[in-house]
């Protein structure tokens, strides 16, 4: 289990109807982890209200799902918006031991992780 919280962060945009109906596939995902012990800051960020917060990453594809512990990227990317998917990049998230499992992600992704944490 990571020693720091894992930061889940749900980038959408308010007129993504995927994204309404995803809400709370997302919300019930965070409520079990948290349930099962783990410490979990999550956001949900509508990337046109939260331009400034976003700064320059660039979100193409809804619902975009970053998931990080302290300045270690988990996931990021495009979810097929399935609440078992969902699930199961969260375990992997919880259970990856060290390192950016997503080195790949955009310098913007990094650039977003201290605005989210805390």
């Amino acid at each position: 289990m990571p020693s720091e919280p894992l930061i889940v962060a749900c980038l959408c945009a308010a007129w993504c109807r995927t994204c309404d109906a995803y809400r709370e596939v997302f919300d019930a995902a965070v409520d079990e982890l948290r349930t099962a012990g783990h410490a979990v800051n999550a956001h949900w960020i509508d990337i046109e209200d939260e331009a400034e917060l976003v700064g320059d990453l660039d979100v193409e594809t809804f619902p975009t799902l970053l998931v990080a512990s302290g300045d270690q990227i988990r996931f990021y990317g495009a979810l097929e918006p399935q609440p078992e998917t969902l699930r199961r990049v969260l375990r992997g998230a919880l259970e990856a031991a060290s390192g950016d499992v997503a080195a790949g992600a955009p310098q913007a992704v990094a650039a977003l992780l201290p605005r989210l944490d805390g």
